[in-house]
């Protein structure tokens, strides 16, 4: 039986990134030693697209409404890019502190 996911974000500043994921985005953890958190995250789905190649897996963060998201993120010091309507969703892409970005969007699709 699966029980769950591990997602694995790699990151040339993981230490300040691991602490903005716990601090920023609220995700309770558990620290593995030595600050090496493992963030729970909230309820997830997965979806195949068709592609030419295989390719790298992308990773989004849902949220029911972005633009308040948006606003409770900037008031902990986050940045995100301008929203972007990409018809099955309204899209904008978070910045941690390494610099990285993830994706974060309110989906129009249904959720399962």
């Amino acid at each position: 039986m699966i029980i769950g996911a591990h997602v694995v974000l790699y990151s040339v500043n993981a230490a300040d990134d691991r602490a903005f994921l716990r601090d920023a985005l609220g995700f309770a953890h558990v620290d593995a030693g030595d600050g090496w958190l493992i963030l729970r995250l909230p309820p997830s789905e997965v979806a195949v697209h068709p592609a030419e190649t295989n390719c790298s897996p992308e990773f989004y963060l849902l949220t029911d409404d972005v633009d308040a998201e948006i606003a409770r993120l900037a008031a902990r010091g986050a940045a995100c890019t301008p929203v972007q309507d990409a018809g099955w969703g309204r899209l904008t892409q978070l910045t941690l502190p390494s610099g990285a970005q993830l994706g974060l969007y309110e989906p129009r699709h249904a959720r399962p």
